[in-house]
């Protein structure tokens, strides 16, 4: 009997505060664009994105931001290994946003708010994008505690992701991006007593490996790795990665990935 493969794990994603900055609107324009009811309008396609900017005022100009570097990488780490989609609140200038941005290719599937008519918190929105891939449920980080607990009450795995380090956290506790972070260090010694070290503090499995450059002929011109897969606490390493930077910075090294 033939079986349905089984569907990679669906990883939804905002996009503003988690994969791009904006810059800060002058107070007396925020006020104005993002009263509750006007808001609405835009970001439910009742009103296109150059209409609200009209209702909005002069000074409202359009900008696409800029793409939070850190958090693409993790992005594209997840999407070895899931099905990643965006769910955004946003107006009908999403798309030409994301192509300025070079984020129009980054996701499997892209899904605006102005588009679908409805947009977070309201629960509606989860169900109708889990029914239009074929998922139960997904793993959902958005930057918005309200948003987070809509998708909580709608099914889904809601995760709080105030900044890049707790979506890096999100994903490598629930195996969406691998658990192994590389210590690279020039000096075979260091990585040596380093690796005894952190396999002292609890890391594991510590092991050092020696890695020629690619190209390179001289014998003497490698890096030497720890790999750390487990931290102390018994979650993946690369929900560590800040703090590994910092180790690998201490001693003239760098963190990489296998």
């Amino acid at each position: 009997m033939e079986r349905t493969p089984a569907l990679k794990p669906l990883l939804l994603l905002d996009l503003d505060g988690v994969l791009r900055a904006l810059p800060p609107l002058p107070p007396e324009i925020a006020e104005i664009a993002f009263e509750p009811t006007l808001l609405h309008r835009a970001v439910t396609g009742e009103i296109t994105d150059e209409q609200w900017r009209q209702e909005v005022g002069p000074g409202f100009e359009a900008t696409p931001g800029e793409v939070i570097t850190e958090a693409l990488t993790l992005v594209r780490a997840a999407r070895r290994h899931c099905f990643v989609a965006l769910l955004s609140n946003a107006t009908t200038r999403l798309e030409a946003d994301l192509a300025r941005l070079g984020l129009d290719a980054e996701f499997d599937a892209i899904f605006n708010s102005a588009r679908l008519g409805v947009a977070k918190p309201d629960p509606v929105i989860f169900r109708r994008v889990l029914d239009e891939l074929g998922h139960q449920t997904a793993v959902f980080c958005d930057d918005t505690e309200e948003n987070v607990s809509a998708a909580r009450e709608a099914g889904l795995d809601g995760v709080h992701v105030p900044d890049t380090a707790a979506l890096r956290t999100a994903l490598a506790v629930r195996g969406l991006i691998p658990p192994t972070v590389l210590l690279i260090l020039p000096d075979r010694d260091e990585a040596e007593e380093l690796a005894q070290e952190l396999l002292a503090d609890g890391w594991g499995p510590c092991a050092v490996h020696r890695d020629m450059l690619a190209g390179e002929d001289d014998a003497e011109d490698v890096d030497w790795v720890i790999e750390l897969t487990t931290a102390p606490d018994g979650t993946p390493a690369s929900a560590h990665r800040d703090r590994l930077d910092e180790v690998a910075e201490r001693h003239e090294g760098f963190t990489g990935e296998p």
